[in-house]
C-alpha cells in the first residue's frame, strides 16, 4: 500500500460543454478556455495532475489535448500535464512523440502521455482507419512508440504505417524520456499488453463496485512479473461531483453525469440509467458524488480495496455549470484530498 502522503490526486476533463447560471451552453471555444482556467485553479490549489481527453464529438470541445496542455503549461508551475487519453490507434506514433517531447520542453518536464485505444470510435473514419483493424492498429503503434521513447534512431516495420530505417525523431527531451501510461477500460488483453511493454496502468472505471477491478490489478502484477517488467502503482479515474451537501451533489450528478451516460448510451444501445441504478453507483459503485466527507470516505475505501497509488476525478460531465465545476475542484483540493490522506493514515 502506498503511503497516504505519497498518493497522487488528479482531475480529468473530457472537454464537456459547461453551462452558465442561466442554463445557456458555452461555445466549444469558451469550453476550452474554461478548462484552461480550471487547470490554473487546480495548480494553485496543489492538485497533482490535470488530464485532458481526446474526443471528436459535438458534446466535447477538446480534440487536441496536447495543444490545450501547452497553453496550460504557460500559466502553471507544478501540475502534471497529462492526456486522458491520446487515441494512439488513430494517430501517428512519430507525431505523438514529437508533440509530447515539445510539451515536455515547454512545461519543463511536466508532460505525460496517457495512451489508449479510445472508448469512442469517431476518430477512426475521420482519419481514414478501418475499425476492423482496431486491435492491430494499437498493438503496432504502441510497439513503434515504445521504441521512439528510447530517443535513438529507429528501424521499424509493420502493416499500419510506412516502415522506418534509422529514423531519428526530434526534439529530444532534457531527461531522456517522456512519461507514459496506458489507460485500459476493462480488457484483460490490454492489461497484459501494458505490463508486457513495461508501462504504468490506468484503469478507467466508469461503473460497478471497486471490488470488481481487483482482478485487473492482480493480472497486471502477475503479467509484469512474467515479462520481468517493473510494477508501477496503478491509477484509477472515475466520475464525480462534489458540493457542499450530499443532496446538492446527488441532484447535480443525476442531472448531468446521468444525462451524459444516457446520451452516450443512445449510440451504444444501452438502456437509460434509472434513478435506482444511479443511486447504486453513488452509494456503492464508481460515482464519487456527495459532500466532501462522503466523497473522501468513498475514495479512501476504494484506495484501500484496490491498493492504488493515484486517483483522478472525472469532473464536469454532461453540461454541469462552470460554477459547479469550479466548486467541485475547490472542494476536492481543499477538503477531499486532505481528508482521504487523514482517513488512510488512521487505517
Amino acid at each position: 500500500m502506498i503511503k497516504p502522503e505519497e498518493l497522487i490526486f488528479g482531475l480529468d476533463s473530457f472537454g464537456d460543454i459547461p453551462q452558465d447560471e442561466d442554463g445557456k451552453s458555452f461555445t466549444q471555444a469558451e469550453a476550452i478556455r474554461q478548462v484552461v482556467k480550471e487547470a490554473k485553479m487546480a495548480d494553485e490549489l496543489g492538485i497533482d495532475v490535470i488530464a485532458l481527453g481526446e474526443h471528436h464529438r459535438v458534446d466535447y470541445a477538446i480534440s487536441s489535448p496536447d495543444t490545450v496542455l501547452a497553453a496550460i503549461a504557460s500559466i502553471t508551475k507544478k501540475i502534471t500535464l497529462a492526456t486522458g487519453v491520446t487515441v494512439l490507434s488513430s494517430d501517428d506514433p512519430v507525431r505523438v512523440y514529437e508533440r509530447f517531447a515539445t510539451l515536455e520542453a515547454i512545461s519543463r518536464g511536466r508532460a505525460e502521455a496517457v495512451l489508449g485505444r479510445g472508448s469512442f470510435t469517431e476518430s477512426f473514419p475521420l482519419f481514414g482507419y478501418d475499425l476492423q483493424n482496431y486491435d492491430i492498429l494499437f498493438e503496432e503503434k504502441l510497439n513503434l512508440y515504445s521504441k521512439l521513447l528510447e530517443e535513438k534512431p529507429v528501424t521499424w516495420e509493420g502493416t499500419t504505417r510506412a516502415a522506418l530505417k534509422d529514423a531519428d525523431v526530434f526534439p529530444k527531451t532534457d531527461n531522456g524520456k517522456i512519461a507514459t501510461r496506458i489507460a485500459v477500460g476493462g480488457s484483460p488483453e490490454s492489461v497484459v499488453r501494458t505490463a508486457r511493454y513495461g508501462f504504468p496502468l490506468t484503469l478507467a472505471i466508469i461503473g460497478g463496485s471497486p471490488e470488481r477491478f481487483s482482478a485487473y490489478i492482480e493480472l497486471y502484477k502477475k503479467a509484469a512479473a512474467k515479462f520481468e517488467q517493473p510494477v508501477y502503482p496503478v491509477a484509477v479515474h472515475s466520475h464525480g461531483v462534489i458540493a457542499d451537501t450530499d443532496e446538492e451533489a446527488i441532484e447535480l450528478g443525476w442531472n448531468h453525469i446521468r444525462a451524459s451516460f444516457v446520451r452516450i448510451g443512445q449510440d451504444r444501445g444501452w438502456t437509460p440509467m434509472s434513478r435506482e441504478q444511479y443511486e447504486g453507483e453513488v452509494q456503492n459503485g464508481s460515482f464519487y458524488v456527495g459532500s466532501p466527507e462522503t466523497v473522501a470516505k468513498r475514495i479512501a475505501r476504494m484506495i484501500k480495496i484496490l491498493g492504488i497509488g493515484r486517483f483522478e476525478l472525472v469532473y464536469g460531465a454532461g453540461g454541469l455549470s462552470a460554477n459547479a465545476r469550479e466548486r467541485t475542484i475547490e472542494l476536492y483540493a481543499t477538503k477531499v484530498i486532505p481528508r482521504v490522506r487523514e482517513l488512510l493514515s488512521e487505517g
